[in-house]
């Protein structure tokens, strides 16, 4: 019995040495850790959670870019972009009386007055090939400069074929400037015809084109050719002696000089042509001959007293021009521009024009302008001379206006020219 009471002793003196130890090990391990090694701790567990969360954000990057770039992806962007602009310009010509002569020198500043309102769509097809539809609801200068119907004035169509080859087709209202490689740059226009960053040539041939690009690293090309429309011609006796179309080949040489700075060489060669005597085939149909000219100048009876000018075939000769200009446009940075032009007509000298503009037009900040512009006779003396100065303030995203003061030098006529224009984009 004491053996047995003995050994209940002993055991339960074990069991109580084998507690102890326990919870002295336990309470001695969690006093001794450091609360730096704790932190250390915490950092590499949530430095091992951010680098695997980063390498699911990866694979989802790269999902997003392979369904972006795949044709047809749910993730392509579809839509048609609107875009609206409203410009109001007026001008006030501080002249004692407007004589011919001072007529025709405003008429050659080329001040587009008026309201022009035009609404712009834009639809990508595919993903580089774009549709345009533009419409116009009052041309700057007409006599109802207060209203006029809503009208479409241009339709383009381009296509991207491959990296170094583009083409345009534009059925209705085609510039020069439609056809150029680098168009950004010449999109928006001055107060006159010279204080824009082209020459007055990049506004001309409207009617039908088709172009072509060809782009390179440095270098680019373009070729196009225009049809304008419908031109009534008048003999001297104010007769109608037929329907002549103007036939417009378009050629530019761009070259990226720099970074921010482009030279380009333009030549338009344009050639008006009759249709035939007071014959309309239509809209977007031309008579082609492949046989003999008619011979209606055989079977036309002339009388003795008719002048040549009269005579059937002299409405008959087509006449040709020929423009050639040099230009140059460079960013100086993300506001500041400096461009300038020469343009010549018929290879004559006579007709040789230029401009120099530079602009300082910040977003949300006052900005700048000038250009200096005229045509030279001879390479010696000075025929026309205009400066012209305006301050753009913008008082909104969407909304600017810009005073403007002109002084025009035109042979024995000199006057200045007070501008104001607004434009509201939508």
């Amino acid at each position: 019995m004491e053996e047995l009471g003995s050994m209940v002793v002993e055991k339960l003196r074990e069991v109580t040495k084998s507690a102890q130890k326990f919870t002295d090990n336990l309470f001695r391990g969690s006093f001794d850790r450091n609360p730096i090694q704790i932190l250390k701790s915490l950092q590499r567990e949530a430095f091992s959670d951010i680098m695997k969360l980063r390498d699911r954000q990866e694979k989802v990057e790269k999902l997003m870019n392979i369904y972006k770039s795949s044709r047809g992806s749910p993730f392509q962007e579809a839509g048609t972009l609107v875009r609206g602009r409203v410009d109001v310009l007026g001008a006030l010509f501080l002249i004692d009386d407007v004589d011919e002569q001072k007529y025709e020198a405003i008429q050659k500043t080329g001040i587009p007055t008026g309201i022009d309102a035009r609404l712009t769509f834009k639809a990508r097809v595919g993903d580089k090939d774009a549709l345009v539809a533009e419409f116009i609801a009052n041309e700057k200068g007409r006599s109802d400069a207060f209203g006029g119907p809503l009208s479409l004035s241009k339709v383009l169509c381009s296509a991207h074929i491959c990296d170094w080859l583009s083409a345009v087709a534009i059925p209705l209202g085609a510039q020069c400037r439609d056809a150029m490689s680098v168009k950004d740059s010449y999109q928006e226009r001055g107060f006159t015809d010279y204080s824009g960053f082209g020459p007055p040539l990049l506004h001309h041939c409207n009617g039908s084109a088709v172009g072509v690009t060809v782009t390179t690293s440095r270098l680019s090309a373009s070729l196009a050719q225009f049809l304008s429309g419908l031109g009534i011609q008048i003999n001297s006796a104010g007769m109608c002696t037929g329907l002549a179309h103007t036939y417009c080949t378009f050629v530019e040489l761009a070259l990226l000089a720099s970074r921010n700075t482009t030279l380009s060489v333009l030549c338009v060669n344009s050639q008006s042509r009759p249709s035939g005597q007071g014959v309309n085939l239509g809209t977007f149909a031309l008579p082609v001959s492949i046989f003999k000219r008619n011979n209606l100048a055989e079977t036309s009876s002339l009388t003795v007293g008719d002048d040549e000018e009269d005579s059937p075939t002299s409405w008959e000769r087509s006449i040709s021009d020929r423009l050639v200009a040099i230009l140059m446009n460079s960013e100086i940075d993300e506001s500041r521009r400096i461009g300038g032009w020469v343009e010549i007509k018929n290879s004559d000298l006579d007709n040789l024009e230029g401009a120099v503009t530079l602009r300082d037009t910040p977003e949300g900040d006052l900005g700048w302008g000038l250009t200096v512009g005229g045509s030279l006779k001879e390479l010696k003396n000075v025929e026309r001379f205009q400066v012209e100065g305006f301050l753009n303030l913008n008082l909104h995203s969407k909304f600017k206006i810009q005073p403007a003061l002109l002084y025009v030098k035109d042979g024995s006529s000199q006057f200045p020219a007070l501008m104001l224009r607004s434009t509201w984009n939508l």
